[in-house]
């Protein structure tokens, strides 16, 4: 029997209100908000951040594949899920690939590796999907989507839920598009969209699946629906028998917003979150087709809640101060810029040699006198020992802020830049920038933990490496 081992989310801290997008453009106030991506944030940060949630503890070697589905990968050429699991520390054997350009590919890329432990050709894979989409300023486009991640462990032992039935539909429809020429997602109109798109496919596919393995919908817990808006899933949904009140999965419309490929991986999180041992779920998600999935919730589930997941990420937000700082985040407007010199091109070499200590945030610890060290020395610091040292991770180690400056003069997105130095748990120093901060909350001796973040984009190359962050609680 093949499932689900372990789940994890990730939902950036910063949210807009659909009222600021409105206001900006002189429209009514729209309820709700959306979740904004950092400037630093992308589809590939996102997806670490919620496989980190989704290990919380396990042995990165173990793994066997990790696939990675987003519409919104950052390169054109260049496969993510090999960044992924380079930061993750994963072996180098493992089996990986990018599954992209549909709103099914979170979806897909479960059904992949569902087939791949069937066969026998992988024990343990981690299923990521994150997606940052862009709707045209001043359309229901942007007012909709919200950006997020999600990510699964799958295997055959020690499941939370057992993976009990498949079902697909591939449809060859132009409803919501974006090509590669194109920054910004395209739709048609609604009524054909939802008409002859979403409402049709879904409906014939889950009704092909309760024919196909025999069931009711009053034999589901919950149903958990990929919704392109807030009021999407109720018809398809009521006329397929399902009650609206009880059985329907919140979409997360009015604190997330749509995230494309990780929307009905979100939403499953989110289900596995409140499920009990004996909950029967069902999994739909859309796009160009539909993918249907059952599940069985198993007594294993109580056991996987000690992560941040859906509610942790929910409950941990920080306003936008305005409209306009997300137009910059997201490169939209174009502002003057600070009389610096162009950043340099990254080295490939150079980065290539320190993607040890760079992705996966690798030190040294010596053997002499047990102090660790950021980056690797060959010399100890405390000891002076030569070449007596072992690898010594510092991603998910617990820091407190030793000291900091705000610089005004560093050209920055979100200036200032705080550049910080970090003290670890257990020995250990590094200095950095922090994000996810407001100016007034920073102070020493405050918690905080590392995060994995794009740095600068220049030449054609994204360049990450890791920030601190306030503790998120």
């Amino acid at each position: 029997m093949v499932g689900i081992t372990s789940y994890g989310a990730y939902i950036p801290i910063f949210r807009l209100s659909r009222a600021d997008i409105s206001k900006g453009w002189g429209g009514p106030p729209y309820g709700g908000e959306k979740a904004v991506a950092n400037f630093d944030e992308d589809s590939i940060t996102m997806a670490v951040a919620a496989a980190r949630d989704c290990m919380n503890g396990m042995d990165s070697k173990t793994i066997d594949a990790l696939y990675f589905a987003s519409t919104s990968s950052p390169y054109k050429e260049k496969q993510a899920a090999a960044t992924i699991s380079a930061v993750l520390d994963m072996r180098s054997e493992i089996f990986s690939m990018d599954i992209s350009q549909s709103l099914r590919a979170g979806t897909n890329a479960l059904a992949a590796a569902m087939d791949s432990i069937n066969s026998k050709s992988a024990q343990n894979i981690m299923v990521c999907a994150a997606d940052i989409r862009l709707g045209l300023p001043n359309g229901p486009r942007e007012l909709a989507y919200g950006d997020g991640a999600a990510a699964f462990m799958l295997g055959s032992e020690n499941l939370i839920a057992t993976i009990d039935g498949k079902y697909s539909i591939s449809d060859e429809i132009i409803d919501v598009w974006r090509s590669d020429k194109d920054t910004y997602v395209r739709s048609w109109e609604d009524r054909f969209t939802k008409d002859k798109g979403y409402n049709k496919i879904v409906f014939e596919a889950v009704s092909g699946a309760l024919k196909k393995y025999k069931l009711k919908p009053k034999d589901f817990s919950k149903a958990v629906f990929y919704s392109p808006d807030g009021r999407a899933v109720g018809s398809v949904a009521r006329k397929l028998g399902f009650d609206i009140k009880t059985q329907i999965q919140d979409a997360m419309y009015d604190t997330v917003g749509n995230t494309g490929a990780a929307l009905a991986p979100m939403l499953l999180a989110a289900a596995l979150e409140e499920a009990k041992p004996g909950d029967r779920l069902l999994l739909v998600s859309y796009g160009d087709g539909c993918d249907v999935f059952i599940l069985t919730v198993t007594p294993e589930i109580e056991s996987a809640k000690n992560k941040r997941g859906i509610k942790g990420h929910l409950k941990s937000k920080k306003m936008l101060t305005s409209y306009e700082k997300y137009l910059r985040w997201r490169d939209i407007i174009s502002v003057e810029p600070a009389p610096r010199p162009p950043l340099q091109v990254p080295s490939a070499v150079a980065l290539w040699r320190d993607r040890k200590g760079g992705l996966a945030l690798y030190g040294s610890k010596c053997k002499n006198c047990g102090t660790p060290q950021y980056p690797a020395q060959k010399i100890c610091i405390k000891c002076q020992a030569k070449d007596q040292f072992e690898d010594y991770c510092f991603a998910n180690r617990n820091a407190t802020l030793f000291t900091f400056s705000h610089d005004n003069l560093a050209p920055a997105i979100d200036p200032p830049v705080t550049v910080s130095v970090v003290n670890f748990e257990g020995g250990g120093r590094i200095q950095c920038d922090m994000t996810d901060r407001e100016i007034g909350e920073v102070q020493v001796g405050m918690p905080v933990e590392m995060t994995f973040r794009k740095i600068r984009y220049t030449g054609g190359i994204y360049d990450y490496w890791w920030k601190c962050m306030p503790l998120r609680t």
